[in-house]
Order: C-alpha cells, then structure tokens, then sequence
C-alpha cells in the first residue's frame, strides 16, 4: 500500500456538526506544517474502536495527517473560540494551539471529535506559539489512557507524532502534535463566551446543539435548558466523585477545562497522590491551593454556578425566577457528589449494602492516611490483598480499632467474604501512573529515544484492577528524593 493508497484507506468518515454552527463559534484555518512528523506512539485499540486502520496511520502519509500536514477526506479545520475564568479570573480564551479536524464517525455510529493539539498558531494564541513539546504530550496520552482505563470518563489520546522542530519554553525542547479525541470540546467556556460576546440567539444555539450532542433525553423534559444544567451538575458531580476515589488531581479546574460531555479533559499539570493529604497541589502556578486535591468538590460546584449564570436567560423569561430554577438544581451537587464518593467508598471497602455509619468509617480511615502520611492507593490495596500489616498504619492503637469495626461492618453483609474481596478488587487499583515512573518513561523516551520503558509502563496501567505479579514493580511509592513532586502546564 502506498502512502497515499494509506491516507485513502484509513478509514476516516466526518460528518462535523460543529462546523455548521455560526462562525461566531471558531474561526477556520488550516494546520501549520511541520518539518518532519514522525510517529511517536499510536493508541492502536483506539483507532480501531473509531474505524480507523492502524497500518494506514503508520504510514509516511497518516503521520502528516495526524501532525497537520495533510488533511483527511472530509475535515474541515478550525480552532474554537471560548472564554473562562482561570484561577477565578474571567478573560477571552480560545484553542491556541489546537484545532479540530472534525467529528469521526464509528462504525457503531458514535461520534468523536479529532483534535490536533500544537497544530500551530491560531486567531485566540495571544502571543504563543501555538506548538507543543513532546514531554507534555506524551505525558497526556500516558495519564488519558490510564484514566480511561480507570473507567473514568476521559478524553483520549490517539496519537502522538514529533514534529522534527523546537520549541522553546525556558529552553528549547523538542516538538510534538497531539491527536486527542473527545466526545465534545464544548466547555462551560464556552457557554460563558457566547453569554459574554454573543447574541441571545446565539446562545440559544450552543445550548441547543449541546442538548442534541449530549443531552437528548432532555427533550421529554418540560424545560430542555434546566434539564441541561441539572444534566451537566449530576455528570460533573459523578466525574469529580470519580476522580476522589482515585486520588487524581486535576490541577487546573479552569471554567474552560470543565467539558460538558462529563470527561476530564486537560492533562497539563495533573497529577495522583501518593501519601493522602486533601491539601496535595501539584500544580507550579497554583500557589494558593485553589485547585488542591480536597477542594476539586467545591471548584467542581463554583463552575457549574458559573454555567448557571450563563443559561439564566434560557431558563424562564422572569430573572428572579431564573435564579430560583438555578440555585435549587445547584443545591443537589453536593448531595449528587456525595452519593456517587460514598457508594465508591463502600465498594473499595467491599460493602453492599447501606448503614448510616459507613461515611464516618471511610473519614476516620482517611484521616488516620494523613496522619500517618499514608500511601493513598497502596492502603487501600493492602486491604484488599487482606494484609493491613503492609500498611503505614499498622502497630497503631487508632488503626487496630478501625480495622475491628470495619471487619464488624462487614460481616454484617449478606455476602460471603469472597464477593466483597471480589468488589474490592474491582476498585483498588494495583497500580496508578505514578508521578515518578511517569517521569522515568518520558525522560527515556524524550531525551533518548527509548520508548520501550513507556510501553512497559502503558501496559501495566492497562489493567489497573488485574493484580498482577507483573504489577509489582509500579506499585512502589517515590523515594523521598522524588517529592515534592511539581508539574508544569506545558504551554
């Protein structure tokens, strides 16, 4: 097969409802080319799962594709305009270093949006480069694809090809394009800059097409636009819940990073816990906490009140009322999110059924992690595998008396032990991409061209919840020389 025999045949299929939004919405531009796409990674289960053929994306022509420098049959490019408040502070945004190709359709008839990430400059770059280095891009596919297989809702990483060129943050470093694939890119920022630059129409036509992309069922509802916001709340509430019972943390909760498909989406500075502390940040930019590991609840809740506002004038012609429709939907996040971490919490302690007192029992556990600076993951690992011993809490009175009411609590199930091991098992992963072999496999594959130490890693967190001996080894919490640990967002 030729190069352009493989374009041909790769298997593309768009249908780009975006693009038939009003121009208001983006602003169309081709991808910048680079000088020589070579393919790094490729996410072959992925392209399969989207119709698309792994050998043609190998190929000389799917890596100028999957960097920009060629178009597929039927793209249509353009970088989305949104706004946001980062860290609090509301300003103009826009993709700066993205564009979307356009929306695949699967073969079962699912539809995903293709974005190339470091595509180049676009209309909303202000002032950058519009490129993206290879560290941070092979750091997304690696964490998205762990995530995904987490089995929390995540965009994913298709593809990573290096460009062959420089970029150059405080020193050069060596270029990469992303293709990232999303349900949507549609962002609270997005309802907020149409809300802030549009026409009431326009609005109106967002939130229209967002209820038909993701939110169909709303149409038996009697107002389609509080189902959307009561849709949006229960979806990011579940999300959040998601991330919590992981000990993932985002690192940079920005209104325009909240995706209104409820995945995660933006893997710059992010990170998972080691020893449990609600206060862990990750984050070099986040020097006052805002998006610490324990509040991600609370900023979840802020921006869903900012989606509010902007729907308002969507909601009920009289204001007041408006409010009242909002806030009460708002009132229920809370108890959404703690509905979905509590009923996480019972499986990774391996309960069933409901008691009152099961909420304290999981608090006082994770108290005594931080008190103890216990490793997040591998303490609820070692109660899995029915050794407590191999905990930072073991020989300690507190740790003795919780463990002899949780093992009350649980006999008092109608299930044999080996169900509720079972149920544990399936929500303690063995292994999570810890910061620092994550770290050991970019430095390999960045600076010496070895990925075999990244492919190792991926197919370990491929099965989180199998393990394996073979797991053993990605298991291990950093050494105190690796902490703190501090993340960059990559721009």
């Amino acid at each position: 097969m030729t190069d352009n025999q493989g374009a041909r045949h790769a298997g593309w299929k768009f249908d780009n409802s975006y693009a038939r939004l009003p121009a208001f919405f983006y602003s169309r531009l081709d991808p910048t080319p680079v000088r020589s796409p070579q393919l790094a990674v490729l996410n072959v289960p992925l392209a399969a799962s989207l119709g698309l053929d792994a050998q043609a994306l190998r190929s000389e022509e799917g890596a100028a594709v999957l960097a920009g420098n060629r178009l597929p049959e039927g793209a249509e490019p353009l970088a989305q305009a949104y706004a946001g408040h980062q860290f609090g502070h509301f300003t103009m945004l826009g993709d700066g270093r993205a564009l979307l190709l356009g929306e695949q359709i699967t073969p079962s008839g699912e539809r995903f949006d293709i974005q190339l990430k470091g595509a180049g400059v676009t209309p909303y770059s202000r002032q950058g480069d519009g490129r993206a280095a290879l560290g941070p891009m092979l750091r997304e596919y690696i964490i998205s694809e762990a995530m995904h297989a987490l089995g929390i809702p995540t965009t994913r990483s298709l593809a990573v090809v290096a460009t062959g060129e420089p970029v150059y943050r405080e020193t050069a470093l060596p270029g990469a394009v992303l293709a990232r694939v999303a349900s949507s890119h549609v962002r609270v920022g997005t309802f907020q800059y149409a809300a802030a630059w549009g026409a009431p129409e326009a609005l109106k036509q967002l939130a229209d097409y967002t209820l038909r992309r993701h939110y169909p069922e709303a149409d038996e509802d009697g107002n389609r636009y509080l189902a959307l916001l009561r849709g949006a709340i229960r979806r990011q509430a579940e999300l959040v819940a998601k991330w919590q019972l992981v000990g993932f943390v985002h690192g940079v909760m920005n209104t325009d990073n909240m995706a209104l498909s409820g995945e995660t989406i933006d893997y710059g500075p992010c990170a998972f816990i080691d020893a449990y502390d609600p206060e862990t940040v990750f984050s070099s930019i986040d020097v006052h906490g805002r998006y610490a590991y324990g509040r991600q609840p609370y900023i979840a809740a802020w921006n869903l009140a900012r989606f509010a506002e902007t729907l308002l004038p969507l909601l009920d012609d009289d204001r007041n009322r408006a409010v009242e429709l909002a806030e009460e939907e708002l009132a229920a996040f809370g108890e959404w999110f703690r509905r979905h971490w509590l009923a996480g919490m019972r499986a990774k302690l391996g309960l069933s059924n409901e008691e009152p007192e099961d909420e304290h029992l999981a608090e006082e556990l994770l108290g005594l992690m931080k008190e103890h600076k216990a490793d997040y993951t591998n303490t609820f690992r070692a109660l899995t595998r029915g050794k407590p011993e191999e905990t930072a809490l073991h020989g300690t009175e507190a740790f003795a008396r919780w463990l002899e009411r949780w093992r009350a609590r649980a006999s008092r199930q109608p299930e044999a032990e080996t169900v509720s091991r079972q149920r544990m098992l399936g929500h303690n992963p063995a292994v999570i991409p810890r910061n620092h072999r994550v770290e050991e496999a970019l430095d390999a594959a960045v600076n010496r061209g070895d990925y075999r130490v990244m492919e190792r890693l991926l197919a370990a967190l491929s099965r989180p919840y199998a393990h394996t001996p073979e797991q053993e080894e990605y298991t291990a919490p950093p050494e105190p020389s690796e902490r703190p640990y501090r993340t960059f967002c990559g721009t």
